[in-house]
């Protein structure tokens, strides 16, 4: 058992600390670093896209409507609402004839504040496109015509569709939703609670279906190439989970989700688990998980080198001078 934890320092003392649960394994299914938290329950959020997007991949829509690689990519995204991110989905909606209105994620600014400055200037307001799950959500409405589904009502837990992405969800976690663990996510798709226990296990179900033949892994290989040739549309030019892919050339698979988790899968040394920060603050993840990956040994001292600033990220004023910084701790 370990204890993990981040500092924010401003100056020389630490002003915040933000507590960190983790439960990470080996392909055997042995844990190799935890905190002695694996039944605990969590939402784990934008981390399980990847499951989520499943049965749009199943559904045959990439073929049925022309999409391409970009569009599988970002259908697993937490897009920042650059202009890459708005031009894919644009072109997404006229594939499949339908409306922005259509979409039930909600409207929210650009999450990438340049974005969201260019759009006020320029005179615009944010569209269900903005929204950092659209992605997601285009992926389900595909998947919907694609399976002759009617798309109207299509986040409602009883939703055909839903129950597709519950199976995909209940068979990598390797257990059953929790009647208990059901929620609503931001984006007002059903979201559900697992077991930390549960989520690694997921990461190492990836690793081993990654390498099988059947439904799942064929799907699952079509939508890792594609994040791995777009890294980018997972999140933006500046967030972590695309930076962690883009640098390890799609060796290491990773996606964070709101309130501070993130799930990672390396597919080399075959090793992966969930990180989750206690009090939900997303600036305590870059740091702990460096020292995680560091603390394995899953990094070259390249990638070390071209990740450090994830690993002591400085902290700036609105001057622009330095204050502080946020550095993790394993005990």
């Amino acid at each position: 058992m370990v204890s993990l934890s981040v500092n924010v320092y401003r100056g020389k003392l630490i002003e915040s600390k933000h507590q960190i649960i983790s439960s990470i394994k080996d392909i055997e299914g042995n844990i190799i670093l935890s905190t002695n938290n694996e039944n605990d329950f969590i939402y784990p959020r934008s981390s399980i896209k990847i499951f989520q997007a499943l049965p749009f991949i199943n559904s045959n829509a990439p073929i049925k409507f022309k999409l391409n690689e970009k569009n599988i990519a970002i259908a697993c995204s937490s897009h920042k609402g650059e202009t890459q991110h708005l031009g894919v989905l644009n072109k997404w909606i006229t594939k499949i004839n339908i409306c922005i209105a259509d979409l039930k994620c909600g409207i929210h600014n650009p999450i990438d504040l340049p974005s969201s400055n260019n759009l006020l200037l320029g005179g615009e307001t944010p569209t269900q496109l903005h929204n950092n799950c659209a992605g997601k959500h285009l992926g389900m409405i595909s998947g919907c015509l694609a399976n002759n589904l009617s798309y109207k009502n299509y986040v409602d837990f009883d939703h055909p569709y839903q129950r597709l992405i519950r199976e995909s969800l209940e068979i990598f976690m390797g257990s059953k939703i929790n009647k208990n663990c059901v929620g609503i996510d931001g984006c007002s798709a059903p979201q559900y609670a697992f077991l930390l226990n549960h989520l690694s296990d997921s990461m190492i179900n990836l690793i081993k279906e990654k390498n099988n033949n059947n439904e799942y892994s064929k799907a699952i290989n079509t939508i890792l190439l594609s994040i791995n040739k777009f890294p980018e549309l997972i999140g933006g030019g500046n967030s972590f989970d695309s930076e962690i892919i883009k640098i390890t050339k799609g060796r290491i698979f990773c996606k964070g989700g709101a309130e501070g988790v993130l799930l990672f899968a390396d597919f080399s040394k075959k090793i992966g688990g969930v990180i989750k920060v206690l009090d939900g603050n997303d600036r305590a993840k870059p740091s702990i998980t460096m020292k995680i990956f560091s603390q394995l040994n899953l990094l070259s001292h390249k990638e070390e080198k071209s990740l450090e600033y994830w690993s002591e990220e400085p902290l700036y004023n609105h001057a622009k001078k330095t204050i502080g910084k946020i550095i993790a701790e394993i005990k």
